[in-house]
């Protein structure tokens, strides 16, 4: 069994396409105490996902399958992955820039790398950053800078600890949509001043300041958005924004009191609201460590 962590962006910057047809990306990613879990279990047979979740793919095209066929892959055995069953407990809303996908992906290869014998970290960065851009960072979380598509990963000094209250509204907003949405608008010249928001960060506060350049072009074709952004603000939170490429928007709270005070206010028209809290680097490597009744090999 292994927790799957979810993620903020405290900012999200983008600097156009890339060659390869990405986009260059700047941001910074905070980890949150809200997770699925994951069971993998030996079993002989093909390689199966189960989940009771109507949202989530059962076939290739999840990511999980991805991961385990890349890492298959990587450690020289041939043929598709095979005794293995993963089970996917869903609790992170999808297509909500909450990483969910993602961070199923990266706990899964954790997972696989006990099972299936043992694997370097070093493998497990790499086949990650194969298989999604913001996969390598949640193989180790806590606060940290991503560049590049997202996959070069630089660990901060850690966020102080907030509460964080998640608003999921009754739409969701897949990232295909968020990037084609921005580019559509840049080609059009379309610009919005942007809000910058002083976090209370142990390191220079320009590198996070809650913007989003992803946001924009959502709030135009979804402006329930800032109406959500503006609730968290005058409820209390030291800043609020969408996370990644939405549909999420999210609240930093110093209390947890604060922070409660807002669930129901804002679980309204369709919305659900999520009470959780950021999670240090240490304290996301003890939550996201892999916990078996047999352990086959180390992680190298």
């Amino acid at each position: 069994m292994v927790r799957a962590h979810a993620k903020v962006n405290l900012d999200l910057r983008v600097f156009g396409t890339r060659a390869d047809g990405f986009h260059e990306l700047r941001t910074v990613f905070q980890s949150i105490e809200l997770h699925d879990t994951l069971i993998c279990t030996e079993r002989p047979g093909p390689f199966v996902i189960k989940s009771r979740a109507s949202a989530v793919p059962l076939d290739r095209s999840n990511l999980v399958w991805k991961a385990g066929a890349a890492l298959w892959k990587a450690l020289g055995r041939p043929g598709d992955p095979c005794d293995t069953v993963v089970t996917i407990e869903k609790v992170i809303p999808v297509e909500a820039g909450l990483g969910g996908g993602s961070a199923d992906a990266a706990a899964s290869l954790l997972a696989f790398a006990r099972l299936w014998g043992g694997a370097p970290v070093t493998l497990l960065r790499e086949v990650a950053a194969g298989i999604g851009s913001d996969i390598p960072f949640f193989l180790s979380g806590g606060t940290a800078l991503g560049l590049g598509r997202g996959e070069e990963i630089y660990p901060l000094v850690d966020l102080p600890g907030h509460w964080v209250v998640i608003v999921q509204p009754a739409f969701g907003v897949s990232t295909a949509e968020a990037y084609t949405w921005y580019d559509e608008d840049r080609a059009a010249g379309l610009k919005e001043p942007r809000e910058l928001q002083v976090l209370p960060v142990p390191w220079p506060s320009r590198a996070a300041q809650m913007v989003n350049d992803l946001e924009p072009p959502v709030v135009r074709r979804h402006p329930e958005i800032t109406e959500i952004k503006m609730g968290l603000k005058d409820g209390g939170a030291v800043a609020s924004s969408m996370s990644g490429s939405g549909s999420a928007v999210f609240g930093l709270f110093r209390t947890r009191a604060a922070a409660v005070r807002m669930l129901g206010p804002l679980a309204k028209g369709g919305a659900r609201t999520h009470l959780t809290r950021t999670l240090t680097r240490d304290e996301y490597e003890r939550r996201s460590r892999v916990v078996a009744k047999r352990i086959p090999a180390r992680i190298n």
